[in-house]
């Protein structure tokens, strides 16, 4: 089921681009109750958390059997220290949870540990790390496993207090953290915040203001733009209309009608008919439930842009196209066909399963691109919305075969399975093999293999249109087709859409903008030969170096912007030129980048801005570019080793902005910190230049 499910969230991966992390809500940190003291003294070390909005963690002394995590500490060892005991938990709370079916001791709000410590020697330092679980309790989601470090001297009379160690070691970090700066007690030492601090690569240094602790305004601002991402209301509507949607593929609509009346020509049908539709939302939900929780964005990245699942994903539309062509047939085994009868034809409750199971298998065809749409969500880890999602959807896709088996005599109003059938199957042929095209295009833009520039691209799609539009006069025929002798008025309508569409097209080929495809071809900037002007000015940045932008080989702007894609070099440029920094975290495979490129920033009123108020640095996260090795480094928020362009900049997109959602624009100042609330995908024009102005009017230069 595992496999089914990551199948199904890859279909629509590369043309997804909204996904939302959860930042860790504590902040841990130590402190001496009383200093100085004395060698030979018992002194208390107070080790305390806090933990923002409705979050809370568990207690140390919670019964592991229950199922959350409890709090757990690590001391390391010190011939100036001895321990006196365990921890102690001051103030914990005691509560009831659903999901665990148990009491629970937990704290909220602020969590207080309590240590014993007799000091051997003098100026000694006390450090361990905690290891602990953070669930919500407005909506469940629990986030993984986190581990923070922390540390306090302990310093004796008539001495100096003893610098603590580095808190944080970048190469081996454990989890992400969102703390506020703020005067640490005395004595004590705060945890920085693992998703602000990046390690260095070798011989490189790092940007200082990565390192740093989030301030409470950028907090807010990341905090508002997450509420402001969208709405769940409009999230389900969508789902359900999407289920609707998915009626209407030749892979459902002919199995509506024998559905339904294997039901209802049997005792108690109805009832029946209500489970078959149960089953059916249940396995939808099921899988959403698996995605939710084995995917994450590592995974959604890598179907996303790398290459063999793309490539994957092309072979396979491909040979679904040839086979809606009528140029072979994809059947499934004859032993499992026989197997899913055998087990559906056993009647009862069981059998009802199997069947709703073997309607989900056999429309997957037609309904994983869908489907998959529907799980990107799952990508950031979020739970309960993939599961919404799929149950919303599920809910529409079941619906008639409940309706249809309490009202049988509605069959009569439904359109006979037939020619028309067929036809809608070879239009949907042409139509995956145009879907194929996009996957190859992604991983070509990834990796730079130059297959598909935007011209190629378009005459490919001018022509599969072209043959559409054909089709639809009757001028071509098909192995399975009847003949045309008289064009119904659809057909005639359907042939001038397309053709219109083709037409729509054409100019494409010379550097036409084409703002309805924006999101689908190549980016203009592959285009070899264009006669469109640019409205903006093509001069060259001056670079504090000397030297044109790093990676202007690989990287252009659109529409002749000019700017930087590396991160040192534009916040080295800023400070120089002394503007605010336009950042534009995108990617090769970015369907919403493509459009906000096109529709937005195209508009005279955002052009002038972006060209004369800021500084642009475009980050794409998903090139394979490999570096030398000199330059990568182990992210603190994977602890994996990040190689190529792409794996820094999604790392330090996460890291720094607390963000993995592409479009995602920031308007920074030269030390990297937010001046306003990002701003993701947006089509309002409107909303954009409000967004570019405010950021402009609290730039202080």
């Amino acid at each position: 089921m595992k496999s089914i499910s990551a199948l199904v969230v890859w279909l629509l991966l590369p043309l997804a681009t909204f996904a939302q992390l959860h930042k860790d809500p504590t902040a841990w940190s130590a402190s001496l109750a009383k200093q100085p003291a004395k060698v030979g003294d018992v002194v208390t070390v107070q080790i305390q958390a806090s933990i923002s909005g409705d979050w809370h963690i568990y207690s140390n002394d919670l019964n592991p059997d229950i199922g959350p995590l409890p709090t757990t500490f690590k001391f390391k060892p010190s011939d100036g220290l001895q321990r006196m005991g365990d921890p102690v938990p001051v103030g914990v709370e005691e509560a009831y949870e659903e999901v665990w079916k148990s009491k629970i001791r937990q704290f909220s709000g602020k969590a207080l540990f309590l240590q014993k410590v007799k000091v051997l020697k003098p100026n000694a330092v006390f450090e361990g790390t905690v290891e602990y679980m953070a669930c919500s309790s407005k909506d469940g989601t629990c986030l993984p496993p986190a581990e923070a470090e922390f540390s306090v001297a302990i310093t004796t009379a008539g001495s100096e207090a003893a610098k603590p160690p580095v808190v944080a070691d970048a190469s081996t970090p454990k989890a992400t953290s969102a703390v506020t700066e703020g005067a640490a007690q005395p004595g004590a030492t705060t945890i920085p915040p693992a998703d602000t601090v990046a390690s260095a690569p070798a011989g490189q240094t790092i940007d200082s203001t990565v390192a740093r602790a989030v301030s409470a305004p950028v907090q807010t601002l990341n905090e508002t733009a997450t509420e402001a991402d969208g709405s769940l209301w409009g999230f389900i509507v969508a789902a359900f209309l999407s289920g609707l949607v998915a009626l209407l593929t030749p892979c459902v609509f002919p199995i509506i009608p024998a559905t339904v009346s294997f039901f209802t020509n049997q005792q108690g049908g109805q009832w029946k008919a209500l489970l078959y539709g149960v089953f059916i939302v249940a396995i939808y939900v099921l899988i959403g439930t698996v995605v939710s929780r084995f995917n994450g964005p590592a995974f959604a990245n890598f179907v996303s842009t790398h290459w063999l699942p793309n490539v994957l994903f092309f072979a396979t539309f491909f040979i679904f196209g040839l086979s809606f062509l009528g140029l072979f047939e994809i059947v499934l085994p004859n032993a499992l066909i026989n197997k899913a009868d055998a087990q559906s034809e056993k009647g009862g409750i069981a059998g009802i399963f199997f069947m709703a199971f073997t309607l989900v298998l056999v429309s997957f065809s037609c309904t994983g691109p869908i489907v998959g749409s529907l799980l990107v969500a799952s990508a950031g880890g979020e739970i309960i919305k993939p599961i919404i999602g799929m149950a919303a959807f599920s809910s529409a896709f079941a619906i008639p075969f409940t309706l249809f088996a309490a009202f049988p005599h509605w069959l009569k109003s439904l359109p006979k399975s037939g020619g028309w059938l067929n036809s809608v199957k070879v239009v949907l042929g042409f139509l995956e093999i145009a879907l194929a095209l996009k996957f190859l295009s992604v991983a070509d833009q990834v990796y730079h293999w130059n297959l598909l520039d935007r011209e190629v691209f378009l005459s490919l799609w001018i022509v599969i249109f072209a043959l559409i539009g054909f089709y639809f006069l009757g001028k071509i025929r098909l192995p399975h087709d009847s003949e045309t002798k008289v064009v119904s008025v659809p057909r005639l309508l359907m042939a001038i859409a397309t053709f219109a569409f083709v037409v729509y097209m054409v100019p494409g080929l010379w550097g036409a903008p084409l703002k309805a495809l924006s999101g689908y071809l190549p980016p203009e900037t592959s285009q070899d030969f264009s006669l469109h002007n640019s409205t903006a000015s093509t001069e060259i940045i001056e670079n504090p170096l000397g030297e044109q932008p790093k990676y202007a080989d690989l990287f252009h702007f659109p529409r002749g912007l000019q700017g930087f894609f590396d991160y040192n070099q534009a916040m080295a440029y800023a400070k120089k030129v002394n503007k605010p920094v336009f950042i534009d975290f995108t990617g090769w495979g970015c369907v919403n980048c493509r459009e906000m490129e096109a529709r937005v920033w195209s508009d005279p009123a955002v052009m002038s801005r972006l060209q004369k108020d800021f500084v642009m640095l475009a980050l794409y996260v998903d090139d394979k570019t490999e570096l030398p090795e000199a330059d990568w480094y182990t992210s603190v928020y994977d602890g994996k080793v990040k190689k190529s362009i792409g794996a820094q900049n999604a790392d330090l997109q996460i890291t720094k902005y607390n963000a993995n959602a592409q479009p995602h624009y920031c308007i920074v100042g030269s030390d990297g910190k937010l001046l306003v609330a990002p701003k993701n995908y947006d089509r309002s024009v409107e909303n954009f230049v409000t967004f570019l102005d405010t950021g402009k009017g609290k730039f202080i230069p």
